[in-house]
């Protein structure tokens, strides 16, 4: 406790019980193991202090708060400090032997692209023989076994713990997704990071920052210097503010360090590109992902494994062969026409994914979307409008509406769709059943069509009225067309 209090500079309560020995750290009364710190952190309803008594009966033997919270607690030591949550990562590192010390810790944040750019790096890692750990919004990846993932990047004290866990398993490289939450809520603080990445900037999660403004400032605080090295997208008018003197570019649209050349596109949306890096290295790459955002994203994976000196041959096989779940991840049971899931669930993202079949489309293109409940409001006429204008036939239905009124969110959308003139749009429908959504979607498809079914991609559950029910993507539009073509 002592070594603890002294690393985050707080006030240890029992200065007779500074030997008391730490564990492990949860911020979860319910979780606690014997041994364990507890963080009780000051919340927007309850104080995580008003637990502390159930942390203590499971076996907690420490606790940290704020000044509020200490007055709650009975019979453990405690570390007090004016902004426990700013401090739990550094503590939690600490406790688990600074793991990110141990590891090259790859961390990719922005908009759109995250999770793709991730398993675009982590798959040319694995093509060099390093040993890999994934953490992201699809899925956690411990020496091969998969976990489901709760959050885009689990809480300070798990992230922690997860790392130490790899670096056991002989994990040389950790390739993470790093969302605006977990930098605000301060759940990366004690990661030291190998290489820090950016892809762009665009409307999202403005129910939890109060303006774009405020957005941007918290994905920069990835480049304030907890990053050796600092890999920026700067296509588009965010990036551009993240550059340094070190800093190394990428664009597909103006001069950078890394730059595309001789994009060609198949029928079936494979791409293919050269890549032109620093000193005149070029590398010609393959990529099976359609849109030219999935060039930009291997634009800056490539960046980041060059940088790091992973061989130009492993990253080619890597690219080559990534396959990326819920992202512009085909759907192909046979059928004359072509379907697509897609994780794409805010305005740029949704312009983006859909002006990309567009381009390889000889037919019409056929969308079903939905949005979140409980999330940013403003974003649903934006994207039933950025849909209507792509579309030739956009079907409105459920996403996860979560606590709220699906109808309310669904008039949200259709509101924007069709704010688009008739002359710019395609017809809009709306279904609110998202299996039927997707059932119709495949009933009007005829050859050369495209089908994408929009906003949820790797997800398998849909959460209604706080009840999570089994649903898939994937599986329902498998399902559609194979009974659309019996």
């Amino acid at each position: 406790m002592s070594e603890l209090a002294t690393a985050v500079d707080a006030h240890l309560t029992a200065p007779d019980r500074a030997h008391v020995q730490v564990s492990g750290v949860t911020l979860r009364a319910q979780h606690v193991r014997p041994g364990d710190l507890f963080a009780a952190l000051p919340g927007t309803r309850v104080h995580g202090a008003d637990f502390a008594a159930q942390a203590v009966e499971h076996g907690a033997v420490a606790v940290l708060t704020d000044e509020e919270g200490a007055a709650k607690v009975h019979g453990v030591p405690v570390l007090v400090h004016p902004d426990p949550r700013a401090v739990l990562g550094q503590l939690a590192s600490g406790v688990y032997g600074d793991p990110s010390t141990k590891l090259a810790v790859w961390g990719v944040t922005g908009t759109s692209g995250k999770t793709t750019t991730s398993y675009m790096i982590e798959s040319a890692l694995v093509a060099a023989g390093r040993a890999t750990g994934l953490i992201g919004t699809v899925e956690t990846r411990v020496a091969g076994n998969r976990l489901d993932s709760a959050l885009t990047t689990p809480e300070a004290p798990d992230l922690q713990a997860l790392l130490a866990a790899m670096a056991e398993c002989g994990t040389t490289d950790v390739v993470m997704e790093v969302s605006s939450h977990a930098l605000r809520l301060g759940r990366v603080g004690g990661v030291g990071f190998a290489v820090g990445a950016f892809t762009n900037l665009s409307q999202d999660h403005l129910d939890f920052h109060p303006d774009m403004e405020d957005y941007f400032r918290t994905k920069a605080e990835l480049f304030d210097g907890r990053a050796r090295t600092e890999v920026v997208c700067v296509d588009g008018e965010w990036g551009p503010r993240l550059v340094k003197d070190a800093t190394v570019t990428v664009a597909t649209t103006k001069p950078a360090d890394w730059t595309a050349t001789d994009v060609t596109v198949s029928a079936t949306g494979e791409q293919a590109f050269t890549a032109h890096g620093p000193d005149g290295v070029t590398l010609d790459v393959e990529l099976s992902l359609p849109g030219d955002f999935n060039v930009a994203n291997a634009l800056l994976a490539i960046a980041c494994l060059h940088v790091r000196g992973i061989p130009l041959d492993a990253v080619r096989e890597g690219l080559r062969n990534v396959q990326v779940p819920g992202r512009m991840q085909r759907v192909d049971e046979g059928q004359d026409f072509t379907a697509v899931v897609d994780y794409s669930h805010k305005p740029a993202a949704v312009a983006l994914a859909l002006d990309a079949v567009r381009a390889r489309a000889t037919g019409r293109v056929i969308t079903v979307l939905g949005c979140g409940g409980d999330r940013d409001t403003a974003k649903r006429p934006l994207m039933g409008e950025e849909a209507a204008r792509r579309s030739d036939v956009l079907i409105v239905t459920d996403d996860n509406p979560r606590t709220e009124d699906p109808a309310r969110i669904r008039a949200a959308m259709l509101h924007g769709a069709l704010s688009v003139p008739e002359d710019e749009r395609g017809e809009v429908v709306e279904i609110g059943d998202r299996r039927r959504a997707i059932e119709h979607a495949v009933s009007l498809a005829r050859t050369g069509d495209v089908v994408v079914v929009a906003g949820k991609g790797h997800e398998t559950g849909q959460e209604v009225g706080g009840v999570v029910q089994p649903f898939s993507d994937v599986d329902a539009l498998t399902g559609a067309i194979r009974g659309a073509t019996r």
